[in-house]
């Protein structure tokens, strides 16, 4: 008679020790499958968190833009009937937005007909001051927004107190270019 088969006897020969061995099977299989459950349940939290996350990164979220929109309103053209009104359009742009950010305009310079420049576009130079923490929510704001603009030059100068600038901000130069379709 072998030591494993004195169990089994046991087992077969009591119905009471036989019905407990069964219940016990029974309750670990049903906490195997509860854990498994709620493991399930906890790692499709975690995937709907990491998408939520990933899409408001890709600025696809609620909160930047209308359901089922991907693109900011507006139109990717600078708008005016004419090269000098479509060249005011650029300055207002980047002058709001320099404003926006508690930044100051010192100067703007339109160039409408650079022979650097691509057809069709015109292009701006900015100085202006804005506080360090503000420049890249500035730059952001510049190229993420309507009408599609580029930043073709980016020239910063700690500003220093003697020049008459105030402490802590930059001085930038800032070279915007953006298309225009002409007269419609």
């Amino acid at each position: 008679m072998s030591i494993l088969s004195a169990p089994a006897r046991l087992v077969t020969s009591s119905p009471i020790l036989a019905g407990a061995a069964y219940a016990g099977l029974v309750i670990v299989l049903l906490v195997t499958v509860v854990t498994s459950i709620a493991d399930l349940i906890e790692r499709r939290g975690e995937v709907t968190a990491s998408a939520s996350m990933l899409e408001q990164l890709d600025g696809h979220g609620a909160a930047a833009t209308a359901p089922g929109e991907a693109m900011p309103p507006g139109s990717a053209y600078l708008e005016g009937a004419t090269v000098t009104v479509a060249g005011a359009t650029l300055l207002q742009r980047v002058a709001s937005a320099v404003t926006k950010y508690g930044g100051n305009v010192l100067s703007t310079q339109l160039d409408v007909q650079s022979p650097s420049s691509k057809p069709g576009f015109l292009s701006m130079i900015a100085s202006c001051e804005v506080e360090q923490v503000q420049l890249q929510q500035l730059l952001y704001d510049i190229e993420a927004g309507m009408p599609f603009l580029f930043i073709d030059q980016l020239v910063v100068q700690s500003a220093t107190s003697a020049s008459g600038a105030q402490p802590g901000k930059l001085r930038v130069l800032l070279g915007v270019s953006g298309q225009w379709r002409g007269a419609k």
